[in-house]
Parts: structure tokens; C-alpha cells; sequence
């Protein structure tokens, strides 16, 4: 799925990435001898107030780590070092493999309110364990393809590349952050690690820093062009109109130099974009693209477009990558049955849906997404598309279900094509679509 580890973290040291909660319960559990199946449920209770939909990511990755679990010798040590844990649990805890099986929505998949992005089916122990991890990787994930994707419907086909590595909250977001972004549909970063691990094109050019070293800015550009050709050139340090006339002026005097595009990174970016654009053209370079940056999110980019801003490119960093107006979202990885019973966590305001389910989608006869249905795990809902599917099976990958996360960002293609209007719109307001439970997984429900 990637071509180098996806962690700053090692891969091995992630079986310790949890909370002393889970430890402590399968420790409990091992002592009490309760070993029978259960089913997990990944899934969220509300949207944020600023989303109509959110982009599921990750899941598909954190099925295929549970299956590579394991707990070395020097894991054992320190956990016995904490006093909490006896030697045989150790010694049972140094054999954990994940044998269970895992259901997953494709990644790239639109998911609403208390529809599972995942199930996980397997010995209470080993779905425990799970709960931390995955539900830190899926956070993340979906939250930053959920702005990202926003942003790249507002952009309206113009590439947007991602700034953002400076401002993320720390290395691993930072970095994984490029594989949710990649899902949802961005056109390149600037994070060379990050880039180069989740394949997404490396993109950028330089810093005001650059031009600032240099005593006279127009040298800085010529040699900057001469360097890297067809590059791109920050026009705004000093003077940014009288910074798109210097990049006109070395050009004239030397046909030689190609420059691709010219970035505004300050002041009315509206305004600017239409008188370089003005300029540029004027002297016969209307080849030259504009590309706009700073403090940029999907509202201010939809702005600029509505005021038909010449703009051809956008660059956006600290919006995104904190995913500043809904940072986070209420996601729970509950118990939904055990030992073949359902399960249903009865707290005010924190109800779940009971047992081993299934999420189907409608679509009218054009492909456009009419409704969902959350429906028990063996039921058909006749004419409706089941989206879970088993990425994990007695603990093997199943490769073909892995292999749909290589498509992820052609599925929110996709995805965006067969999505009601309403949903796509980018100013706050209730979801519109139609979310409900079978006749079946209802009665189940109440009875439980």
C-alpha cells in the first residue's frame, strides 16, 4: 500500500501504543478464562457542526497493523517493570497473534452518523486490544480527508497542494497526514517524507528567506529560474506587483529563462491575482500560472473563485493540516456482542447499536447515493450496495479488499459524482441524507 513504513514511530514499538486500560482488562479477562468472540464497532455519534459527511481513512491501514501485533521480549520487560502484570499473563501476552476476522469500509467512503467504518470480530482479548490504536489512526486520518477533501471541491478542479508540515501536530500526523490527503484528492505537498512514502508528488519551491539572502531581488529570481527551470517564483516579499514586473523584465531580456508560474502569498490575494494577471498577459505571458497561498481554507478559496480570481493553483497549510474548525470527531469503538448475545451500552446520550452489522447504500437509477440503511450483519437489503467488506479473515489479510485502498482516492472521485448536491456544499449545515436501521437491527435494538 506504501513503498516505505508509514510511522516515525517503529513499526514494532506500535503493539505499546495504548492505553494501561486495555492491558489491565485483558489481563482481567485472561484471569476470568473469558475468551469467547466478540464484535467491536467502530463508528461516531455526531457530526461536526461544520460537516455534512466525513471521509473514512485509515481503517483499511489499521486492519492490516492488526495483524502484524506483536509483543517482543522487550515489551514484556517493561511491562512487568510497571509491577501490574503477573509473568504467566507476560508469557500468554508473548504469544498474542490476531486470529479474528475484521470487516472495513473501502477507504475513501462517505460516512455519516452511527455507520461503522469497521467491525471487528474476534476473542475478547484480541478485539480489546485493538481499541486505542485503531481508533487514533482513523481519527486522524479521517479528520484531515475530511477537510482536505472540502477543500479540493472548493478549488473546483484546481490542484491544491499541501503546505501544512510546519503547523501539524507533530511527525506523525504530519506525515500520515499525506495519505489522507492523498484520498482526498490533493495534487501534490511539500513534505518529502511524507510525500515520498504515500506517493503523492513533491511540490514547492522556495521561501522569502531565499529572497532575502540575496542583496537585489531581481537576481534572486534570475538565479533561482537559472537553477530550476520552469520553476515557480515568490513574488511578494518587498512589493509584490513590482515583483511580478521583475519576473516580466527578466524574461524580455532573457528568452531563455522559463518560469511556470508566479506565487502571491500575501496581502488581497483577489485583487493581486487579477492585476498580475493583467500584467502578465500584457507582456505575452499568459502561459504563466498564478498560484495563491496564505492562511487559506475552503471559504476563502470558494471566495476568490466566486470573484473569479485568476487563480490557477492553491497552497494550504495551517487550516488543513489541524483541520482548525473541527478538529476532531466523537468516534467510539464500542462492544456490540459477546458470546453470540448482543450488547448495547445503555449511558445517557451514548447508546449504541447493538450486535454484528452490515451498512448498505442506495442509489437512484442515475448513481446518485439516495440513502443508507444500517442493517444486521446477515441481512440483504435488497437493491441497495453492501459497503463492509472482510479485510481480515482468521487473521490473514484478504488482498483483494486490501487492494481497494489503492483506489481510495478514484472512490471519492467517485464518491463526490454520486453525492447529493446539499451534501457537497461547503457552509455549515445539517447533513440532508437519509440514515436509517432496518426493521431488524430496530427490533434488536429494543429488546436489548
Amino acid at each position: 500500500m506504501s513503498r516505505c513504513p508509514n510511522f516515525s514511530v517503529d513499526d514494532a514499538d506500535l503493539t505499546l501504543l495504548t492505553d494501561l486500560y486495555q492491558l489491565t482488562m485483558l489481563q482481567a479477562y485472561w484471569k476470568e478464562g473469558m475468551e469467547a468472540s466478540a464484535t467491536f464497532s467502530l463508528y461516531f455519534r455526531k457530526l461536526p457542526p461544520t460537516r455534512r459527511f466525513m471521509l473514512a481513512c485509515g481503517q483499511q491501514y489499521a486492519a492490516e497493523l492488526a495483524t502484524r501485533l506483536r509483543f517482543t521480549d522487550a515489551h514484556l520487560a517493561s511491562l512487568a517493570a510497571t509491577g501490574t502484570f503477573d509473568d504467566a499473563f507476560l508469557d500468554w501476552l508473548g504469544n498474542f497473534r490476531f486470529s479474528g476476522d475484521i470487516w472495513t469500509l473501502p477507504e475513501g467512503t462517505p460516512v455519516f452518523e452511527n455507520e461503522p467504518f469497521m467491525e471487528v470480530d474476534a476473542p475478547i482479548a484480541e478485539a480489546q486490544l485493538l481499541e486505542s490504536l485503531v481508533m487514533n489512526l482513523v481519527q486522524l486520518e479521517t479528520v484531515l480527508a475530511s477537510k482536505a477533501v472540502r477543500i479540493v471541491s472548493a478549488a473546483r478542479g484546481r490542484p491544491v497542494v499541501d503546505f501544512g508540515l510546519r503547523r501539524m501536530h507533530g511527525i506523525d500526523a504530519a506525515v500520515r497526514g499525506v495519505r489522507a490527503y492523498r484520498t482526498a484528492g490533493l495534487a501534490g505537498t511539500s513534505n518529502v517524507l511524507g510525500g515520498l512514502r504515500h506517493d503523492l508528488p513533491l511540490r514547492g519551491t522556495m521561501a522569502h528567506s531565499y529572497i532575502l539572502a540575496h542583496d537585489d531581488e531581481r537576481e534572486a529570481f534570475r538565479a533561482f529560474a537559472r537553477h530550476y527551470p520552469d520553476t515557480t517564483l515568490l513574488v511578494d516579499t518587498h512589493d509584490t506587483l513590482a515583483g511580478v514586473d521583475k519576473v516580466i523584465e527578466l524574461m524580455a531580456e532573457d528568452p531563455s529563462l522559463r518560469v511556470a508560474a508566479i506565487r502571491l502569498d500575501s496581502g488581497d490575494l483577489g485583487e493581486l491575482a487579477h492585476r498580475s494577471r493583467q500584467r502578465l498577459d500584457a507582456a505575452g505571458h499568459a502561459d504563466v500560472k498564478i498560484i495563491a497561498s496564505s492562511g487559506l481554507d475552503e471559504h476563502e478559496i470558494a471566495a476568490l473563485l466566486n470573484d473569479d480570481a485568476p487563480i490557477d493553483a492553491f497552497g494550504v497549510g495551517t487550516e488543513m493540516g489541524v483541520a482548525a474548525d473541527a478538529p476532531v470527531i466523537d468516534l467510539s469503538y464500542k462492544l456490540v456482542e459477546y458470546a453470540g448475545k448482543p450488547r448495547v451500552k445503555h449511558s445517557t446520550g451514548k447508546i449504541n447499536l447493538p450486535g454484528r452489522k452490515q451498512l448498505y447504500r442506495h442509489h437512484d437509477d442515475a448513481g446518485r447515493m439516495t440513502g443508507d440503511v444500517i442493517a444486521r450483519r446477515d441481512e440483504d437489503i435488497q437493491g441497495a450496495e453492501p459497503l463492509l467488506v472482510p479485510a481480515v479473515k482468521e487473521g490473514q489479510l484478504d488482498t483483494a479488499t486490501m487492494a481497494l485502498a489503492d483506489d481510495a482516492r478514484e472512490r471519492v472521485e467517485c464518491a463526490l459524482d454520486a453525492m447529493p448536491e446539499t451534501l457537497k456544499r461547503i457552509e455549515p449545515g445539517k447533513a440532508d441524507y437519509p440514515v436509517e436501521l432496518s426493521p431488524a437491527l430496530d427490533r434488536l435494538r429494543s429488546r436489548t
